[in-house]
């Protein structure tokens, strides 16, 4: 029996920048309301929107994701016409974070109301860089059998190989300790796997435990530790973004006495399209970590695109 074409769609960015890896963009049917990478996706349908107002500042948009939570709400609903529509044979979502994309629990629900077909629900979830690595895998083998097992083993080498290359060149340079910070406001560091990718870029994480969700920190805590270098990936906002929300940090009296700030080590990168997305683009990630640390040993040309330093001005 002929297996019939594959017609994916990816409820999540990192999902689709996996599919799209694993060389399967052609099958891709249909995405979330914030797939853009790589671009040609952004021509598909959209299955997803969010529930609030994503525009304002960091503080605003904190509130209004937080009323939805306590009024035990959706984040994202999800247009079960267009699943129906586009009659895929799979979708991908995760069951990482309720905040960054629609829930497992969503998607779930959203299938149960499908009246023509019922796709295979591939779900990931990870949390540390391994994890990644297992979700590239799995995704493969669950659209290609035997053929994506090889394809994910060959997407997989790549991406290791250059993530041991990075290692190689920073791996006898000082470490300078490092907060990322994930939220400007209220101020969160960043966890999962950045805390990960800095002490594998050579730097000392000094917020965030590896594979644990991102936690909430005090302004205390930040000046206590007293960063050498601090790198600022809000979650969801490119560089521009980050730049104009930074100003909620420069305008804390604390700010001014910390020891990045005062070296010029403070860094905007696009967290959006790094960073926040556990894909093939986290090996990138990494990439850009290494440069901001050692800009005069390392330089892959990420800067401008990837990141800035804090103190080059307006976009």
């Amino acid at each position: 029996m002929t297996q019939p074409p594959l017609r994916i769609i990816s409820l999540i960015p990192s999902a689709t920048e996996i599919v799209c890896s694993l060389g399967l963009e052609e099958f891709l049917v249909g995405r979330s309301h914030e797939c853009d990478f790589p671009p040609a996706v952004k021509a598909l349908p959209v299955c997803t929107a969010p529930k609030f107002n994503p525009e304002g500042t960091s503080g605003e948009i904190h509130q209004r994701v937080s009323d939805l939570l306590t009024s035990a709400l959706s984040v994202y609903r999800v247009d079960i016409e267009m699943l129906e529509a586009l009659q895929p044979t799979h979708i991908i979502t995760q069951a990482q974070c309720e905040v960054c994309a629609v829930s497992l629990g969503d998607v779930e629900a959203a299938l149960a109301e499908l009246t023509q077909g019922q796709p295979q629900l591939i779900s990931l979830s990870p949390n540390r860089l391994a994890d990644v690595w297992d979700d590239i895998y799995k995704t493969g083998v669950a659209l290609l059998g035997k053929a994506g097992q090889a394809q994910g083993e060959a997407v997989l080498a790549g991406l290791k190989q250059r993530v041991q290359t990075c290692r190689d060149r920073t791996i006898n340079l000082p470490s300078p300790t490092v907060a990322c910070i994930e939220w400007t406001e209220p101020l969160m560091a960043a966890g999962n796997w950045v805390p990960e990718l800095v002490d594998m870029a050579g730097g000392k994480s000094l917020f965030g435990q590896v594979g644990q969700h991102s936690p909430w920190m005090a302004w205390g805590d930040l000046v206590a530790a007293d960063p050498e270098v601090i790198v600022i990936m809000p979650c969801g906002y490119d560089l521009a973004v980050t730049r104009r929300e930074s100003a909620a940090l420069t305008a804390h009296p604390q700010w001014s006495q910390l020891k990045a700030v005062k070296t010029g080590r403070v860094y905007l990168t696009d967290g959006n399209q790094y960073f926040n997305r556990p894909g093939p683009r986290l090996v990138d990630s990494l990439e850009i970590l290494a440069e901001i640390f050692y800009p005069e040993r390392v330089a892959y040309g990420y800067q401008g695109q990837g990141w800035q330093p804090f103190s080059s001005g307006p976009d």
